[in-house]
């Protein structure tokens, strides 16, 4: 409950005195993967009752609470909300009339879900406190989604012969992973993924349900659970088109699907990881045939492009992609690699694991279990004669100071760090141990970048956004009045969600002469940052006001994401 609001919640129970500090950094401490908020740590562990809990979150946020559920909402006030958007915002409509609704919400912090609710009905929205458990509840019951109709494969399946994991020996497993109904069941559920260009697919059990989720455009979706009896078969056959052990439940595993869809090849990566209910099972979607290697189709604003193709154009130096899981740097990698694959080039890859199968590059893929991690992999490199060399990712001392020293004895080398803006990669790698004057030696270029989700062009329309949003980018307010700002209002097309593919904002540190000094010095990341933008450095922020004015995102997403 409340995820992603877990400052909030410290800063309320610290104004109303609901804990002592001590307890709550304490608990705090434990917020650490997003598994549990702060929320449910104070109440589980803090000594807090929920119902106070609850009670000065009310008054913290200046709303009335509800206590009782409402289960007899009517069919025309539900059908005022589309599903895919209570779904999302996880609100409920509870009461309303003509000018006004009424709703509850699984997370009531979030300050935007009444404006884009009350968008949605063009209405005005008052908001009250549930238990987000009871609104969970009722989200349920009223907006239990039906994307995908599966229900008469599942009813072929006789549930009383399914046992549980520590019932069922593993010919049991075996035998019930190939029955023709759960084939058929998760043979849907993998197509339906692939049609809705998904990234990733989740088979998620809990004690009470097992859930199955899609992750569109960064956002996860929720299909209508199977029965919670058929968790075990499902991630059984799952399992067994990734040629995993289905009898080893006590240790992660990973493995790899190959499927025909839709006359092109594509690839999952499939993870396991047990937890308390079973396991956890997550694929993540390679499909090369919807993804553009290619640099000029990245979405790069021109002098970011010329930068890149110069950068990977030299003989030798260190180029790095950088920014979260998730941000498009594997992408950005292949498509130079795609770019770079020559007949008179060898170009060797270390990665964890092959994402895609490229045509002339020798791939290798990590397995630390065996001792070949991404040092021993470039130390192996430097002897197979390479020109050009690709690191999926630079995590130790080891790797790093290897990297440099093929960058030193004129090899080209890519790599990926994880860090918040361009200048921040120097100071990544100074906190590794490396030496200031290696990097400086080395490093020719760092693009930082970031994936936004665009808003779906069959319902954007030109709005004014709130001003405390306005405000949050922090321009000049005659530059503001000046521009036109543009939101999806949500359509069949974009699932009602405002918003259709994603594109990339880019941040270009071409390391100068004068940017090579500071380095050299062991300067910090700030002054190496001013003194890029001196040279004309267009920061993440800048990029994606860039995108805003020409009506691609919204403010809320480059907000958000930089």
């Amino acid at each position: 409950m409340y995820e992603t609001h877990n400052q909030a919640v410290y800063d309320l129970c610290q104004i109303h005195s609901l804990l002592d500090r001590a307890t709550l950094d304490g608990l705090q401490a434990k917020v650490v993967d997003g598994s549990k908020s702060l929320a449910e740590f104070v109440v589980d562990e803090g000594k807090v009752s929920r119902s106070v809990f609850l009670d000065t979150v009310a008054s913290y946020l200046g709303v009335g609470r509800l206590k009782d559920a409402p289960y007899d909402i009517p069919a025309e006030l539900i059908e005022l909300i589309d599903p895919a958007l209570a779904r999302m915002h996880g609100v409920v409509p509870i009461e309303g009339g003509d000018r006004q609704v009424t709703i509850v919400t699984t997370d009531p912090f979030n300050t935007g879900v009444v404006d884009d609710v009350a968008f949605a009905v063009n209405r005005d929205v008052r908001l009250l406190l549930l238990d987000p458990r009871v609104v969970d509840e009722l989200l349920d019951v009223y907006y239990r989604p039906k994307n995908v109709d599966y229900t008469g494969i599942l009813e072929e399946i006789d549930l009383s012969e399914v046992g549980t994991e520590d019932e069922m020996s593993p010919d049991d497993l075996l035998g019930m992973a190939g029955e023709t109904p759960i084939i058929r069941f998760v043979n849907l559920v993998l197509a339906q993924a692939i049609k809705d260009k998904a990234s990733d697919i989740h088979f998620e059990p809990f004690e009470k349900e097992f859930k199955i989720r899609y992750r569109i455009d960064g956002a996860l979706y929720e299909m209508s659970p199977p029965p919670r009896e058929l968790a075990v078969p499902i991630i059984s056959r799952v399992k067994v088109l990734g040629n995993l052990n289905i009898a080893e439940r006590r240790v992660p595993q990973d493995g790899k699907v190959r499927l025909v869809v839709a006359g092109r090849h594509v690839d999952l990566r499939v993870s396991t990881l047990p937890t308390q209910f079973g396991e956890s099972v997550v694929l993540r979607v390679l499909d090369q045939g919807a993804t553009q290697l290619e640099l000029a189709s990245l979405g790069m604003p021109d002098d970011v492009l010329q930068s890149v193709e110069k950068a990977i154009a030299r003989p030798n130096g260190i180029f790095i992609s950088m920014g979260p899981t998730g941000s498009g740097k594997t992408t950005t990698l292949y498509s130079c690699l795609k770019r770079l694959n020559q007949v008179d080039s060898k170009l060797m890859t270390a990665e964890d694991p092959i994402e895609y199968e490229i045509d002339g590059i020798m791939q290798v893929g990590i397995n630390s279990h065996i001792g070949l991690t991404f040092a021993s992999a470039l130390k192996s490199f430097l002897r197979q004669d390479p020109d050009i060399i690709m690191v999926g990712e630079i995590r130790d001392l080891e790797t790093a100071q290897i990297a440099i020293q093929a960058s030193l004895t004129g090899h080209l080398v890519l790599s990926t760090l994880h860090t918040n803006d361009a200048a921040g990669a120097v100071t990544r790698l100074m906190d590794m141990g490396v030496e200031p004057f290696l990097i400086s030696s080395s490093l020719e270029a760092v693009l930082a970048q970031r994936l936004l989700r665009k808003i779906c062009g069959n319902c954007r329309r030109a709005y004014l956004p709130d001003t405390a949003l306005l405000q949050q980018l922090n321009l000049d307010g005659d530059i503001l009045r000046q521009k036109e700002f543009f939101q999806g209002s949500g359509c069949g097309a974009c699932a009602n969600t405002g918003y259709a593919g994603r594109l990339g904002i880019f941040e270009m540190l071409a390391v100068s002469e004068s940017v090579r000094e500071l380095i050299s010095e062991g300067r910090p990341a700030m002054a190496i940052r001013e003194q890029a933008l001196n040279e004309g450095m267009r920061t993440l922020r800048e990029d994606g006001l860039r995108n805003i004015f020409t009506g691609v995102t919204s403010v809320e997403e480059v907000i958000r994401y930089s």
